[in-house]
């Protein structure tokens, strides 16, 4: 076990670059990845399973004791990225496919690596945590209207068929994984350490998918989505950031909320877009999942060095 352990801290800690290096390599030759792509939803699933297993009571004491900072955060959340990407796709005039994917993209909930950021950037731990699991509760209802109503030019969307794929692959194993740590508590605590070593294989895993049956596209238009998902992430970021700030939040909370808004459940986009959409428009939710997991990285190591007093 303490080998796992070993072996999870150090994929949790070089993430970005096992993505890079394994997105690279997918793209070289897409062949050996290809049959991973039938199993996207079960690696999402397992991930929201592990997600799941770490999920407190507490998590969710926020919303009933400082509602503000968490209901400000997920407006945002499901605001500023749905309606920047749709800025976006119109400013750089990307084919309806790929438009529709980036609007996917700001429209699914927090991922779950933000809530790392925000602990590595000395943000507010609690308020990440907590709005990452209530924007992943709400994600079935919200999702699917804010791609119908932004994207439905795009592409036919069917929102209650991505209510029901958003249940199945977010909401019952987040649920199996709450009824498990219920059932099993000693062995749920002793296996902890391992839960982020099995999500970085199955998020790693689906990007390889996306990308190697995507090797055309990323040739002719890789740049043009890598520049969307770079602005897209960005303005999340810096919008998020000062959306905290302009309501009188705290530091700590506006660091939190920063970087809940501009780092997305890039894994569930892919699942989405590949299930509903198309596989052209998983590509900048594949992108998002690689690059949102450098930019992270980054602006919590900035802000690792400037550490605020708790009530700044």
């Amino acid at each position: 076990m303490k080998v796992l352990e070993s072996i999870s801290n150090f994929a949790g800690k070089y993430f970005a670059f096992l993505v890079i290096i394994v997105a690279v390599i997918a793209f070289l030759i897409p062949d050996t990845f290809l049959p991973f792509g039938k199993y996207i939803t079960i690696l999402l699933g397992t991930v929201m399973f592990g997600m799941g297993l770490t999920l407190k009571a507490v998590d969710f004491k926020l919303i009933a004791t400082h509602p503000k900072p968490v209901l400000l955060g997920v407006a945002a959340q499901f605001i500023i990225m749905p309606f920047t990407a749709l800025a976006i796709a119109y400013l750089l005039q990307l084919p309806g496919e790929l438009a529709a994917g980036l609007v996917l993209l700001g429209s699914v909930p927090g991922g779950t690596a933000s809530n790392v950021m925000v602990y590595l950037a000395k943000g507010n731990v609690p308020l990440s945590i907590t709005m990452t699991s209530f924007s992943t509760l709400l994600a079935p209802l919200l999702t699917p209207i804010l791609l119908l109503l932004l994207a439905g030019q795009w592409m036919p969307v069917d929102p209650m068929s991505m209510f029901k794929s958003i249940v199945q692959v977010i909401i019952l194993p987040i649920a199996l994984g709450l009824i498990v740590k219920k059932l099993l508590p000693t062995f749920v605590e002793k296996s902890l350490n391992v839960v982020p070593l099995i999500s970085v294989l199955a998020i790693i895993t689906i990007v390889s998918a996306v990308v190697a049956g995507n090797v055309d596209n990323i040739a002719s238009a890789g740049f043009l989505v890598f520049l969307g998902v770079f602005l897209h992430n960005g303005a999340g970021l810096l919008l998020g950031y000062y959306a905290g700030k302009m309501t009188g939040l705290s530091k700590l909370d506006c660091r939190a909320i920063s970087i809940e808004v501009g780092m997305q459940n890039s894994g569930l986009g892919v699942a989405l877009a590949t299930a509903h959409l198309g596989p052209l428009a998983a590509l900048p939710s594949a992108l998002g999942a690689v690059w949102h997991n450098i930019s992270g990285p980054i602006l919590a190591t900035y802000w690792s060095k400037r550490p605020v007093e708790r009530s700044e």
